[in-house]
């Protein structure tokens, strides 16, 4: 399995889906599946039943999982494509726009 180019913490913008054009962070990352799960992107409705954190239970707005292949990182306020370089001796990711190194 190669590297993924989108990590949880990343700043993301949607490329493709109705939620095209929105950004946010990306908060969960399901490396099997292909997805992220990226904050206020994707909101579904979920009905709970009651349960010990939430007793009344009731109509839940949540964020669901979109496919990786539909966001973009944003670096510096641009979206971007995303390389890897090594540096020092070191695998590191790179801004294909820029040239610059993420993390």
């Amino acid at each position: 399995m190669s590297a993924l180019k989108i990590k949880k913490g990343d700043t993301v913008k949607v490329i493709a889906g109705k939620d095209s054009g929105k950004e946010g962070k990306v908060v969960s990352v399901d490396v099997k599946g292909g997805k992220v799960v990226v904050e206020g992107v994707n909101m579904i409705t979920k009905h709970a039943k009651p349960s010990q954190a939430n007793p009344n239970g009731g109509i839940v707005q949540k964020e669901a999982a979109i496919d990786i292949s539909n966001v973009m990182l944003v670096v510096d306020g641009k979206a971007t494509r995303v390389g890897f370089e090594i540096k020092d001796g070191k695998k590191v990711r790179v801004a294909k726009a820029t040239g610059k190194v993420i993390d």
